[in-house]
């Protein structure tokens, strides 16, 4: 084995020892601090991540765990931001008051997840988003007939699952 496998090697076992001593200390610390134990381990795991692209130079630090320690909480600290910017913007576009859905809503979305999965897409895409049967042709990569057929299908599988019968319908 030459000289820099060694050294190379010895620095990576260097790391593991390192990783094995803090690892579970820094974990705690940010899990008190986000609140919430897989997102602290993520925000570690990123942190040692970034200490070993650059564990050449923090090896030689008093205390490497304190710049792991400082790239996890400033890792946390952003993603606290964020998450407090969002939740913000979505406060100021939320309406003051929201209702719960009406019975005949339920009974819509029980009716749709009925259908076979084809049929229910087709549905939703034409009636709830609006599409025309090319675009949904055009994005589902069949026929416009196929598109047709599904729509078809899909009314009169509503139809019976919502019991609409074809006097009220003309109304």
């Amino acid at each position: 084995m030459d000289r820099s496998t060694s050294a190379a090697s010895t620095s990576h076992l260097d790391f593991e020892g390192f990783y094995a001593a803090n690892v579970g200390a820094i974990t705690a610390q940010i899990r008190a601090y986000v609140g919430d134990l897989p997102e602290a381990e993520d925000l570690v795991a990123e942190a040692f991540c970034r200490a070993l692209a650059r564990w050449q130079t923090i090896r030689a630090y008093d205390n490497p765990a304190v710049w792991v320690r400082r790239v996890a909480w400033n890792l946390a600290t952003s993603k606290l931001r964020r998450g407090a910017v969002l939740r913000r913007i979505l406060l100021r576009q939320r309406p003051a008051h929201i209702e719960g859905p009406q019975p005949d809503r339920i009974d819509l979305e029980q009716a749709l997840s009925e259908l076979k999965p084809r049929h229910r897409k087709a549905v939703i895409l034409h009636y709830l988003a609006g599409m025309t049967t090319p675009e949904i042709a055009e994005q589902e990569g069949v026929a416009d007939v196929t598109v047709r057929s599904w729509l078809a299908r899909g009314r009169t599988a509503l139809a019976k699952r919502l019991r609409i019968d074809a006097f009220e319908e003309q109304q």
